[in-house]
């Protein structure tokens, strides 16, 4: 099967299952920086799938307000900002957001070429899951999909 045919498949067993809202940053002068929403995909481990493509994840924050807190780490009063900054954007509190993700061309990598973490190998579709660690697209995607489906 085909990198694109499995890809069809996972988004078929995914129907009716909720999906994320997909984040890019965003400034003007009148609204400041924000987060603002450009789409929504399933999230399958390394993957995010749209309707029509996939995409490698990036940095995964949940919008909300940070409050007044004191923060032991700037790392961590810089996340509270990006998760505010998708507030202003127009996500809801909680919302899971998607930022930083990159376009993977499926076409390139069924004709023998790579894209993000998608490869062919052997004539395989395989995904770079852990480091270097390459494993089968298609038994990944289903490990994937029943977590999300609860088989």
């Amino acid at each position: 099967m085909s990198c694109a045919q499995i890809l069809s498949a996972a988004r078929a067993a995914l129907s009716g299952i909720p999906k994320e809202g997909l984040g890019e940053e965003r400034s003007s002068r009148w609204r400041g920086q924000r987060i603002v929403r450009v789409g929504e995909a399933w999230h399958v481990g390394v993957l995010l799938l749209t309707d029509d493509g996939a995409l490698a994840t990036g940095e995964i924050l949940r919008a909300g307000d940070p409050g007044r807190r004191g923060y032991a780490a700037e790392s961590a009063r810089a996340r509270a900002a990006r998760r505010q900054m998708a507030l202003r954007g127009g996500f809801r509190e909680g919302d899971v957001v998607h930022v930083g993700w990159s376009v993977i061309d499926v076409a390139a990598v069924d004709v023998g070429g790579a894209s993000g973490p998608l490869a062919l190998q052997g004539g395989v579709p395989m995904v770079r899951w852990s480091g270097s660690s390459y494993r089968p697209l298609e038994a990944y995607l289903q490990e994937q999909v029943d977590l999300k489906t609860g088989r």
